[in-house]
C-alpha cells in the first residue's frame, strides 16, 4: 500500500487546527478551573445532564455523549458526585446499567459558570469567524464526526478499547 503524504497546505492545515484545538482547549480549562474549579469534561458532563429529560442518563449513555470511554466518565462522575453535582442510582430493570442524574446544586453551578464559559468560546472562537465561516465550520466538522462514528461501527481487526462500541445504549425499560 502507497502512503498518501500530506501536501504542503494539507499540512499547514493540519497543523493550524491542532495548534487551535490545543490551545483552545488550554483556554477553556483555565476558564472553567477559575470559574468553577472543574475541568472541561466534567463542565461537558454537567451540560449533558442538564439537557437530558429529567437531567438523567444511563451511564453507557452519558459515556457516548462525551465521547469518552465508560471507565473514564466512571472516574469523573465519582469526583462529581463526592462534590454534590452529581447523584447516581442502579438502574432497577438491568442490574448492570447506573443512571447519573445532575443535582440541584450542580446546576446552580452550571448556571453559574455557562455565561464565563459562552463568553470565552465565542471570544475565542466565533468572534474570529464571519457568519458564512461559522456554517463551513459546522459542515466541515459534522463530516468529520460522521466519518468518524461510520468507522468506529465497523468491526476492526484489532481489539482496540477506545474504539470499542458501548452495548445496550437504549433507555433502561420500565423507567422514565
Amino acid at each position: 500500500m502507497t502512503t498518501r503524504w500530506l501536501t504542503d497546505e494539507e499540512q499547514r492545515a493540519w497543523r493550524a487546527y491542532i495548534a487551535a484545538t490545543h490551545l483552545l482547549e488550554d483556554a477553556i480549562d483555565r476558564q472553567l478551573q477559575q470559574d468553577a474549579g472543574m475541568p472541561h469534561l466534567y463542565y461537558s458532563i454537567l451540560a449533558n445532564l442538564s439537557e437530558a429529560p429529567d437531567r438523567s442518563l444511563r451511564m453507557t449513555d452519558l459515556a457516548a455523549k462525551s465521547k469518552i470511554t465508560r471507565s473514564r466518565l466512571t472516574y469523573a462522575v465519582t469526583r462529581l458526585e463526592k462534590d454534590g453535582l452529581v447523584s447516581r442510582r442502579d438502574c432497577d430493570w438491568d442490574k448492570r446499567s447506573s443512571f447519573a442524574s445532575l443535582t440541584d446544586e450542580g446546576m446552580a453551578v452550571l448556571e453559574r459558570t455557562a455565561p464565563g464559559h459562552v463568553q470565552t468560546v465565542r471570544s475565542l472562537l466565533f468572534d474570529q469567524l464571519t457568519p458564512e465561516q461559522v456554517g463551513q465550520l459546522e459542515e466541515i466538522f459534522t463530516g468529520v464526526v460522521r466519518a468518524l462514528e461510520s468507522d468506529e461501527e465497523r468491526p476492526t481487526p484489532e481489539d482496540v478499547p477506545w474504539r470499542r462500541r458501548s452495548s445496550g445504549s437504549g433507555p433502561c425499560p420500565g423507567t422514565s
